[in-house]
C-alpha cells in the first residue's frame, strides 16, 4: 500500500475490459485510495476495433460497479484515442468530476492486428501506431497541460505518467511489425518528455510487461499457436521455458508496477522502461 497515493486522481486508458489489464492497473490505484477515471473506446468501430480488442460501455460500467466496491470516487469516459479532441475532452471531464489530475496511466492499445509483414496494410499500420503512440503523445500532452497548472505537493511531485509498454518495446517479434513500431517508439516518446518535464517535477516512466493472458491475452495465445502450427498449450510452454521465473505474467504484476511507479517511492524515478518480465527482457 502507498498512503501517498490517497486522494490522488488518475486516468487509466484502456481499463474497460473486465480482467482486463487497465482493470488491474485501475484496480491497485484504487486500492490505495486514488480517484479514477476510466476510460476505453465504448463501441466497437469494424474490423480495427473489434468487440475482443476494446471495452464497450457496458464493460466500463462493469468495471467502475467492481472499483466502487473498493473506492466510491470511479467514473467513466469513452472516447477515441485517436482524436485530439476526444482526448482533450477526456482530461477536460476527469477535472470537472474530480477538481484535478495527478497521474496518466497510458494503457489503451491495439494489441490484436496482427500478421505477416508483407501482408501488413496501411489501414492495420495506421490503426495500430494511432492509439498505441499517437493516442500516448495526445493523452501525455493534455495529461501534462493540466498538471502544470497544479502546485508541487511536498515529497511526491507535481504529477505521474506512467505508459504501459511491452517486451516488444526493446525486441522484436515476428507477425507484430507495427505493435513493435509502436512500442519501440512508446520509449523514445518517454524518454524525451520526462527530460523536459523533471524541471517541472513530472515524472514520466513505462512499464514492460511481458506476456499476460487477458482476455485479449487469450486471443494471441491462440492466434500465435495457430500461426506456429502449435497447440496453445505448446504455444505456453514455449514461453514458460524462456522465462526464468518460469511463468507467464499476470495483470496484477504490472499494476504492482504502475502503482509504485506512481507513489512518492519512485519519486527519483524518471525516464525508465521498467521491465516486469519475469527476467525474459534484460535490457
Amino acid at each position: 500500500m502507498y498512503p501517498d497515493l490517497n486522494g490522488k486522481v488518475a486516468i487509466v486508458t484502456g481499463a474497460g475490459r473486465p480482467g482486463g489489464l487497465g482493470a488491474a492497473i485501475a484496480r491497485k490505484l484504487a486500492e490505495d485510495g486514488v480517484k479514477v477515471m476510466l476510460h476505453d473506446l465504448g463501441t466497437t468501430k469494424g474490423a480495427m476495433a473489434p468487440g475482443h480488442g476494446i471495452g464497450t460501455n457496458d464493460d466500463l460500467e462493469a468495471v467502475a460497479t467492481e472499483l466502487r466496491a473498493l473506492h466510491p470516487d470511479i467514473a467513466t469516459y469513452a472516447a477515441d484515442m485517436r482524436v485530439e479532441a476526444e482526448v482533450e475532452a477526456m482530461v477536460a471531464a476527469t477535472v470537472e468530476r474530480f477538481g484535478r489530475l495527478d497521474i496518466l496511466v497510458n494503457n489503451a492499445g491495439v494489441g490484436y492486428l496482427f500478421g505477416p509483414f508483407v501482408e501488413q496494410t496501411q489501414e492495420k499500420w495506421d490503426t495500430v501506431l494511432d492509439v498505441n503512440l499517437r493516442g500516448a503523445f495526445f493523452a501525455m500532452k493534455h495529461a501534462i497541460r493540466q498538471m502544470l497548472t497544479q502546485d508541487e505537493q511536498s515529497g511526491w511531485g507535481r504529477g505521474r505518467v506512467v505508459s504501459i509498454g511491452s517486451r516488444g518495446s526493446k525486441s522484436g517479434s515476428a507477425l507484430t511489425s507495427s505493435y513493435i513500431a509502436s512500442k519501440h517508439g512508446l520509449v523514445g516518446l518517454t524518454r524525451s518528455v520526462a527530460i523536459e518535464m523533471g524541471p517541472q517535477q513530472i515524472n514520466v516512466n513505462m512499464v514492460c510487461p511481458n506476456h499476460v493472458t487477458t482476455g485479449l491475452g487469450a486471443w494471441q495465445n491462440e492466434y500465435m499457436a495457430s500461426m506456429r502450427g502449435q497447440t496453445i498449450e505448446e504455444y505456453l510452454e514455449a514461453m514458460r521455458g524462456r522465462i526464468p521465473l518460469g511463468r507467464v505474467g499476470t495483470p496484477e504484476d504490472t499494476a504492482n508496477a504502475c502503482a509504485f511507479l506512481c507513489s512518492g517511492q519512485a519519486r527519483y524515478i524518471t525516464g525508465e522502461a521498467m521491465n516486469v518480465s519475469g527476467g525474459e527482457e534484460m535490457h
